[in-house]
């Protein structure tokens, strides 16, 4: 009985969440006294996984598999949870992941926790800490069903590299065709870019920019701390910056270990959205913005002034200690 996760991938490579899920399965499963398993949908070299404590691999590989499609993806790892007897099925909380666990949690009869943040507090009776309100309280949840899912929120484990010996193993579940009743015409992907999903930095701005001509200095900003780039929701709205980068609650969720939100006043559902952050930085003119109230620190001042001054001094900073 081993301990199973799903390692998303994409084009073939495996996502950071992927890794950060493996090495969070790997302590888990040394205290149940178990071994991590892993299921992978059309993905390249496989061996990476073995860096981070996963003992066994199955690989599916399907051509109809290409884009997620929720109900067959998580038949597979239904599927592969029945195969293996797994108790404990680990799934990331990437959008591709919450919209397949429900659908696991249901086809396997098992209580499922979503936006867990530590270890298990407890396997007997089995206890996890999770993220409750907007991440804005803690919730420990005990599960008493005999299968159980969790969902690890982004950013709250980490990435441990524990080395093990890998066994692979090609695996070809069943699918339902009637699975495969929506078609996917095309996908539209943002390229060149760090994803805000997987950035460990993400710099936004709002509309305290004033354009979109303005942008300029928050990506070279982002450029220089390796960071991806966001912005608010009225922003996006505006056509100032595409869709994809939209963080928020009605967004993208950010967990990101540094978020700088620059002209952003800080409404509720844009601050639900980023408060998994580790640190938040804010730079806004104005000191009764919502924002510097959630922020771990605060500056008073003039995007134009500010953010031009603060890119340099980090250049510098680079410069003398490359």
């Amino acid at each position: 009985m081993s301990l199973l996760i799903y390692a998303e991938s994409a084009g073939g490579k495996f996502k950071k969440v992927a890794f950060e899920l493996a090495s969070y399965a790997k302590k888990v499963a040394e205290t149940l006294g178990t071994t991590v398993t892993a299921v992978t949908v059309n993905a390249n070299d496989v061996s990476e996984l073995s860096k981070y404590g996963v003992d066994k691999v199955l690989k599916v590989s399907n051509d109809k598999l290409t884009n997620f499609n929720a109900k067959a993806y998580a038949d597979i790892v239904k599927q592969t949870a029945q195969k293996e007897g797994a108790k404990v099925i680990l799934l990331s909380s990437t959008t591709d992941s919450l919209y397949m666990a429900p659908i696991v949690a249901v086809g396997l009869e098992a209580g499922f926790a979503s936006n867990v943040v530590g270890l298990p507090l407890s396997t007997s009776p089995f206890q996890v800490k999770r993220n409750a309100f907007s991440n804005k309280a803690f919730a420990i949840t005990e599960i008493e069903s005999e299968v159980k899912v969790l969902g690890l929120a982004k950013n709250s484990y980490g990435i441990v590299e524990s080395a093990s010996s890998l066994t692979e193993e090609d695996f070809s579940p069943s699918l339902n065709e009637a699975d495969f009743n929506i078609k996917v015409d095309s996908v539209d992907k943002s390229s060149g870019k760090i994803s805000i999903a997987d950035a460990e930095i993400v710099v936004s701005g709002g509309r305290g920019l004033k354009g979109p001509e303005n942008w300029g200095m928050i990506e070279e900003l982002a450029s220089v701390l390796g960071a991806a780039t966001a912005c608010s929701k009225p922003v996006s709205d505006l056509d100032w910056r595409p869709h994809s980068e939209h963080v928020g609650q009605t967004g993208k969720p950010v967990a990101a270990n540094l978020y700088i939100a620059i002209g952003i006043s800080g409404a509720i559902q844009h601050i639900a959205g980023i408060n998994s952050s580790k640190v938040k930085v804010v730079i806004n003119t104005d000191p009764e913005a919502p924002f510097f109230k959630v922020a771990d620190y605060g500056i008073v001042g003039d995007a134009f002034d500010v953010v031009p001054r603060l890119t340099q001094k980090l250049k510098e900073f680079k410069a003398n200690n490359s």
